[in-house]
């Protein structure tokens, strides 16, 4: 927070701006509680670079488009047009809707939000995601309206422009240093909820309805992130409403009617990186197709997952995802196959991953498997923080990693293979990067698919890194208390997305 400010100063600053949202059979306003822990300052410069400090972010910052249950849906765009062959994009912004300080959102906002993150790059920096200046020009037409032109035409553009966040020109446009801009102002954005107190100590977060809000009904009065120990035993207790549960204990659940049951898309999973410059034999695919051989996926999804997951395709899109191919080289576990490749070399390689149980031991039981081919690993586990910043700086040799938003647009493909971002420093293909960068231009859907399907195809023959497995988990909450959980079309956790917090209708 900015100094002076206090978490007491900020609920102070909010507080009268609470709504009582009626729960369903009850009349008490609704509060929601979850599990909490300190994902960041709910800002689009502060908060961290995972689910948890995402959708909160979101919940108070809101975008022309939001993320729905079959696809994006009309926030505060109300409409769009693309017209020159997907080279001006014009949006029609709704009218009434007001910042969380009582000023009107304008086509001027919309503007300026783009503009800023040029010049800031916020976290999550979907404007940016192809390293490329592809905005020729953004036209205010007048108070409801904006013209955005582009330099040439992309299959991405419309979900980047509807998803960014909108910020306040008229709070943001004094801010010269985004990332220290953390006091109550920072979190006034027109979302449905606003943020009255949060404690970065205690890991916890409370916001309350936006009693203005110019769309749908927020569903709780007051949503709670508060810090549990053991979250199976928070839940027993009713001190959290919702919890992610195991297979182990489904039976439980299943047979008591005052629970429900959701299971989730596996569309989070776990894959292995491989840094080619600071290990350049790991360029040859042989070795690469070895290690992949040597990997004994169903184990991992056995004695880790408890069975709650799927093998991951080589060609990175799981086999929910609408542009998933099948046909792919695919590598079921085979140590003669491994050691057929390896031709009799040996190697010696480590492996950094977080310090979760479930990491630590898919690194323990992949090291088994590899020193029966030749390979030895030597495993070093780190904080989250501090593995995810290892991978930022490259300061590895062979790094797992598990995060979620594999459901999410196959351009997904080309951020993690094409040369140009380094996903994999030192990897070269001029084939995935053809491929890759030739659907990004593709508006044509069914032409586009071929093209991703190709492009996995080679990906999964190069594997250039390693997919292990997707989880395919499962929710629990009583709906006598709530029952609006909903997932959205290219995401795993009901809890992260907006429409899980609002009455759609």
């Amino acid at each position: 927070m900015e100094e002076g400010s206090s978490p007491e100063e900020l609920e102070e600053s909010t507080k009268d701006e609470s709504v009582e949202v009626e729960a369903t059979s009850k009349t008490e306003p609704l509060t929601l509680n979850l599990e909490g822990g300190d994902w960041g300052y709910p800002t689009p410069y502060a908060h961290y670079a995972r689910g948890p400090g995402i959708y909160k972010m979101k919940l108070i910052f809101d975008s022309m488009m939001e993320t729905g249950e079959e696809g994006l849906i009309p926030f505060l765009a109300e409409k769009w047009d693309i017209e020159d062959s997907g080279r001006s994009y014009t949006f029609y912004i709704r009218k009434g809707v007001q910042w969380h300080d009582g000023e009107a959102l304008s086509a001027e906002d919309i503007k300026f939000s783009f503009d800023y993150y040029k010049e800031y790059p916020p976290v999550m920096d979907d404007l940016a995601r192809s390293k490329k200046d592809y905005i020729e020009e953004i036209n205010v037409i007048d108070k409801y309206t904006l013209n955005i032109k582009i330099k040439s035409p992309d299959a991405t553009l419309l979900e980047r422009f509807g998803t960014a966040r909108i910020i306040p020109k008229h709070i943001w446009e004094k801010v010269e240093d985004p990332l220290k801009f953390q006091g109550p102002e920072a979190v006034i954005g027109s979302g449905p909820y606003k943020l009255a107190d949060y404690s970065k100590e205690q890991g916890a977060y409370k916001f309350e309805a936006f009693r203005d809000y110019w769309g749908y009904k927020p569903a709780a009065a007051t949503l709670r992130f508060i810090p549990v120990s053991d979250p199976i035993l928070a839940f027993e207790n009713a001190d959290i409403d919702i919890v992610a549960i195991t297979p182990d204990i489904l039976s439980k659940y299943q047979e008591d009617p005052s629970y429900k049951i959701v299971e989730s898309p596996a569309f989070w999973g776990y894959r292995i990186l491989l840094n080619m410059e600071a290990r350049p034999e790991l360029k040859e695919k042989a070795l690469r197709q070895a290690i992949a051989y040597g990997i004994d996926r169903d184990e991992l999804i056995d004695k880790v997952a408890r069975g709650a997951a799927k093998i991951a395709s080589p060609g990175f899109l799981p086999i929910e995802h609408s542009f998933y191919n099948d046909n792919i080289k695919k590598y079921d576990f085979n140590l003669e196959k491994s050691r057929s490749l390896l031709d009799g070399k040996e190697y010696e390689f480590s492996l950094l991953t977080g310090n979760s149980n479930a990491e630590v031991r898919i690194a323990e039981l992949i090291k088994l498997n590899f020193e029966k081919i030749g390979i030895k690993l030597r495993i070093t586990s780190l904080d989250m923080k501090s593995r995810d910043a290892a991978i930022k700086s490259g300061e590895y040799e062979l790094v797992l990693n598990g995060h979620g938003l594999w459901g999410t647009d196959p351009d997904k493909l080309r951020i993690f293979y094409n040369s140009e971002f380094q996903e994999t420093p030192g990897y070269l293909n001029e084939e995935i990067d053809a491929l890759s960068n030739e659907q990004l231009v593709c508006t044509y859907p069914q032409k586009r698919k071929e093209i991703i399907f190709e492009l996995q195809e080679v990906i999964a023959e190069e594997i250039p890194m390693l997919t292990l497995y997707n989880t395919s988990g499962f929710t629990v909450y009583r709906p006598e208390k709530y029952d609006g959980w909903t997932h959205v079309f290219n995401h795993h956790e009901i809890t992260h997305n907006k429409i899980s917090y609002l009455i759609m209708e």
